[in-house]
């Protein structure tokens, strides 16, 4: 039986009234809370929304231990469905494994017009850090340490998971981020790229890596005050802004 969502970690759905529509992704351990602000910022240029909440992501941990990559890669598409049947152009947004997910759903999906992405994680992991990982989950260690709520003002707060499942982690890199990489340079829409100087989940490198292989256009903004959690951070302002501005254009 799944916990109760969190307060906050729902899903979000607007309509909007033209044919502009926008898909938003939040990360790994997260919710859509982190997200939620983006997303209305988006409703709020009357763009129709999608914001779904991950499988095993807004509840409890319990609920995220058996979840994978193709579990959550499997909501991105059915986001992707039903806002494909309100809008016929289409921006995907995401941070962080939701930023990975953003650039799976261009890769599958050619006819999106733009994709953001906030913090991404992109670049696979070697091979002894997965043996690494599975050593540990062998030897009957599910969880590690938390990488939520990674924030710079002390005001906010991301309702993440105070842990991380080891298997789960092990899909996204081993399922997710190795088949994915390969892919980048055969990705053509505009990316819109946001990058904390200081991010202590996700390395800036997964960035600039990804601008390097990246097949299409590239506008690179790097937040000089705000953590991982750029959503929710100082920067938050310019990531709402720079989004709304970059979908009206490549939708437009």
């Amino acid at each position: 039986m799944t916990a109760a969502t969190i307060p906050g970690a729902e899903p979000f759905s607007h309509n909007g009234t033209g044919a502009a529509g926008v898909l938003v992704l939040h990360g790994f351990t997260g919710n859509p809370g982190s997200m939620r602000a983006l997303a209305e910022a988006c409703a709020s240029a009357d763009f129709h929304v999608e914001l779904p909440q991950l499988a095993g992501h807004g509840t409890a941990m319990e609920d995220m231990i058996p979840t994978r990559w193709a579990d959550w890669s499997g909501d991105v598409e059915k986001a992707y469905q039903r806002l494909a049947q309100r809008a016929s152009n289409i921006v995907v947004m995401g941070l962080s494994m939701g930023g990975a997910l953003t650039l799976w759903a261009g890769a599958e999906h050619p006819e999106v017009k733009g994709l953001v992405c906030i913090n991404p994680a992109t670049q696979p992991q070697p091979q002894e850090v997965l043996d690494m990982l599975q050593g540990m989950i062998d030897g009957g260690t599910e969880t590690m340490d938390g990488i939520g709520s990674d924030i710079a003002d002390p005001n906010a707060h991301e309702t993440a998971y105070a842990g991380t499942p080891l298997a789960a982690m092990k899909s996204f890199l081993a399922d997710g981020l190795a088949p994915l990489a390969p892919r980048y340079s055969s990705i053509k829409m505009p990316l819109l790229l946001f990058t904390s100087v200081q991010d202590h989940v996700v390395q800036p490198s997964d960035s600039d890596a990804l601008a390097a292989t990246y097949g299409g256009t590239v506008e690179h903004v790097m937040l000089e005050r705000s953590y991982h959690v750029a959503t929710q951070d100082y920067d938050k302002d310019i990531i709402f802004e720079g989004s709304v501005a970059f979908a009206r254009r490549v939708t437009s």
